[in-house]
């Protein structure tokens, strides 16, 4: 799920739907937005099983248990996860079993005892990839291990954008660019749901924060919204068809996520024509008849909002006609919908657990830390690892044991178990997370994969020992960490424990040393021009340590880019640090001072105003003039690539058609990306289409790439709809979001798209 648990009220009140339920049978409404309801449809099954339901029955579908605080209410098994919904056999509708997904089957602090499963990388991982089959293939991976352990609706899909590199949740979703996030977002669900299970997308809007995350207002003008956070969602509905999409907890210019009518009906319902069902972010439900109205379907683990809303007021107000019964019969059916357009309605989970394919399923997660690492610099070509350099040691990170994952309700233990596990006494993630490592040893794979060389070990603590063993190898390989989490921002940019200061102490006394950065996004980098080559490998999950072996001994060519910027310092974006820091700050020790008294001390709602529109990261950079340290899009590889002979065409579509040529030495992997403006001289460009493709040394072909129109357009509210200005664009064809060498123009026709 998305919740944070240590920081919501736990009120498990209200009773039960059934005893003020009246049998009323209603034909369930038919939503404008339905343009398929043909006889045969999935919504027209929905129906037709709705009008056969009791009033009681629908009501007991549009709640849900949270089953660490469900015990005793259902007659059924609660496996400890996120959520469950009884089924309804007489009518064949399924019992429902939800478990966090981002990552894999998360089992955070081990309600399942004994419980594991594979981990895939960060989210930003698979975003470097910039390629659609590695996230459909990590998302397939979790679905397949979902339906072995029993569960049928994932809460995957992430893909909120990074609006602010201190995020505590960046490593969950995939960057900040719509197009990207959409499609990689798109290919995660798709996979998820090829297992006939279903796959939220989350969280539905502009959860973009976690410091106060249960209080924001977000706020931002409509047209900027839908050309940037609302884009990313649509065209991953497009390209996923998510069977749910999970609401947000905090506000939208003024109105709770999860009641929020524009939102939830305006947009989604109706402009998407989406078929599927609205459920809660859990605790996130603030109101009953508010809420229904405004197109929440479904309340999600109930126990831990501060009542039973969608219960017994649900009945009540359905019964005052405050919910009209046609609007209740659509909750119920779009639960259904979405269960059947899956599949998971028809095809049952395992009576039993069943063990997964787990050793295959860790090549999945190999490949995708692979793809995704990022080589940022490599000065004189230190890396791949020379096979002259006869001693090498590594410092630091736990890289002896295992690699880092971030925190939150994404927490999967991994096969192979968690060699570090850290408890937190403090913050809005202690009742939920840990600082847990995965068990991929980099210096284990380092030493399988330089055979005949000596690795050496150094922890990093001991100041003195530590450059003396960066002197006498003849190299050194530094892991930096950074842990984040669901619940809490980071309150700097700064890799923290004063591993800067390291860093650029063992860079002075050993010039030729690799830094290797494991952390939830951008960090600043003050020791840059003293490091030679600088790898970025997120957080890696379960095989981090093999895939970084792979791609520093250049077994496996480095083809990440970035899908996210790096800021030079923390000035350049939009806000320089988290808005309601210094609150929270203040009310956690508040009520550490005073735990008789800690329940009085309520955070009240805030604004962020989020002033750069639509103007998201590299846009942002373009707008303002700032160079980034290193900017969307980068990423190097063991070869380079030339572009040549360009043609760009215009008309109802903007295209560039060119030549790659690989003129290294060795076989890589290159992403070509284009990017789009109105020749203004003042709008900044975007990413309107990109690819990614492998070729061998000298091989050559020949490329197209045409342009989202959505991208090229501009969001009319007067229409409403998509506007594309006639006249002349810009089109880089680029290696970057801040590559400028081959920039051509063409002319587009005037036109319009609907919403």
């Amino acid at each position: 799920m998305a919740g944070g648990l240590a920081t919501i009220a736990l009120v498990a009140a209200g009773m039960t739907a059934q005893a003020h339920a009246q049998a009323v049978s209603a034909k369930a409404q038919t939503p404008a937005s339905d343009e398929t309801r043909g006889p045969s449809s999935p919504r027209a099954r929905a129906d037709r099983i709705v009008a056969r339901m009791t009033q009681a029955e629908k009501f007991a579908l549009v709640h849900g248990l949270f089953p660490p605080m469900a015990a005793g209410k259902t007659p059924n098994e609660l496996i400890p996860s996120a959520g469950h919904i009884d089924g309804i056999p007489r009518l064949g509708v399924p019992l429902v079993r939800e478990s966090d997904a981002s990552l894999g089957v998360a089992n955070q602090v081990e309600q399942r005892k004994g419980d594991v499963a594979t981990a895939l990388p960060s989210s930003l991982a698979t975003a470097a990839s910039f390629d659609p089959a590695i996230a459909q293939a990590g998302g397939a991976m979790i679905g397949s291990e979902a339906r072995d352990k029993r569960f049928n609706v994932l809460l995957a899909g992430g893909v909120n954008l990074t609006r602010d590199p201190w995020n505590g949740r960046n490593f969950e979703y995939l960057g900040e660019d719509p197009l990207l996030a959409g499609t990689l977002g798109g290919a995660h669900i798709a996979g998820v749901q090829s297992n006939n299970i279903v796959s939220t997308i989350k969280h539905f809007a502009l959860n973009s924060q976690e410091t106060g995350r249960m209080v924001v207002d977000a706020r931002i003008g409509e047209a900027a919204l839908r050309m940037s956070d609302l884009l990313a969602f649509q065209i991953a509905i497009e390209k996923g068809h998510p069977g749910s999409v999970m609401c947000a907890y905090n506000k939208v210019n003024g109105d709770w996520a999860c009641e929020n009518k524009h939102l939830l009906t305006d947009v989604l319902k109706r402009d998407w024509n989406y078929p599927g069902w609205v459920m809660s972010d859990w605790g996130a439900v603030h109101s009953t008849v508010k809420a229904a109205n405004a197109g929440l379907d479904q309340e999600s683990g109930q126990e831990l909002d501060k009542a039973i809303y969608f219960g017994a007021p649900l009945a009540e107000a359905v019964v005052k006609g405050s919910v009209s019964e046609a609007r209740l019969d659509d909750m119920v059916a779009r639960y259904l919908t979405g269960l059947i357009e899956t599949g998971a309605f028809d095809r049952a989970v395992p009576a039993r657990t069943v063990t997964p394919d787990y050793a295959a399923h860790a090549l999945v997660a190999q490949r995708t830390a692979e793809a995704g690492i990022v080589l940022l610099k490599n000065q004189g070509d230190l890396l791949p690892i020379a096979r002259t350099a006869k001693r090498i040691v590594v410092i630091g990170g736990n890289a002896d044991v295992g690699v880092l994952s971030g925190g939150g309700s994404s927490q999967v233990r991994s096969v192979g178990g968690a060699p570090v596990e850290i408890p937190l006494s403090t913050g809005g993630s202690a009742s939920f997370a840990r600082i847990t490592y995965h068990a991929s040893s980099p210096l284990d794979a380092l030493r399988k994969a330089l055979p005949g060389v000596k690795v050496d070990w150094v922890d990093g603590r001991n100041f003195n020992a530590t450059l003396d063993a960066a002197r006498s190898a003849d190299l050194a390989i530094v892991f930096a960490t950074q842990w984040t989490t669901e619940a809490d921002d980071v309150p700097d940019l700064h890799l923290p424990n004063q591993q800067d200061a390291l860093i650029a102490a063992i860079a002075d006394a050993q010039p030729k040393t690799i830094a290797v950065m494991e952390t939830g996004g951008p960090v600043l980098m003050p020791w840059i021009a003293k490091v030679p080559a600088v790898v970025q490998a997120w957080y890696p999950g379960q095989r981090g340590g093999e895939a970084l072996a792979a791609i520093l001994t250049g077994k496996v060519a480095p083809s990440g880019r970035l899908p996210i910027t790096f800021p030079a310092d923390a000035s350049q974006p939009p806000r320089p640090r988290p808005v309601g820091l210094d609150t929270m700050t203040d009310l956690q020790a508040a009520a550490a001072a005073n735990p008789a008294a800690a329940s009085n001390y309520q955070l009240q709602s805030f604004p962020v105003e989020y002033v750069e529109g639509a103007d998201v990261g590299y846009r942002w950079y373009e707008k303002k003039g700032l160079k980034p340290l290193f900017p969307f899009g980068h990423g190097l590889t063991y070869t380079r690539f030339a572009y040549s002979n360009p043609v760009v065409t215009g008309g109802k579509t903007l295209s560039v058609t060119f030549t790659v040529t690989n003129v290294g030495r060795r076989e890589g992997v290159d992403v070509p990306q284009m990017y789009v403006a109105r020749d203004d001289g003042a709008t900044p460009m975007r990413l309107g289409a990109f690819t990614r493709l492998a070729l061998k040394p000298g091989e050559t072909r020949r490329v197209t790439l045409t342009a989202e129109p959505r991208i090229v357009a501009d969001y009319d509210t007067g229409l409403p709809g998509w506007r594309i200005a006639g006249g002349r664009y810009r089109v880089a064809l680029a290696q970057d979001a801040a590559d400028r060498t081959m920039v051509s123009t063409a002319t587009l026709e005037a036109q319009t798209m609907k919403p």
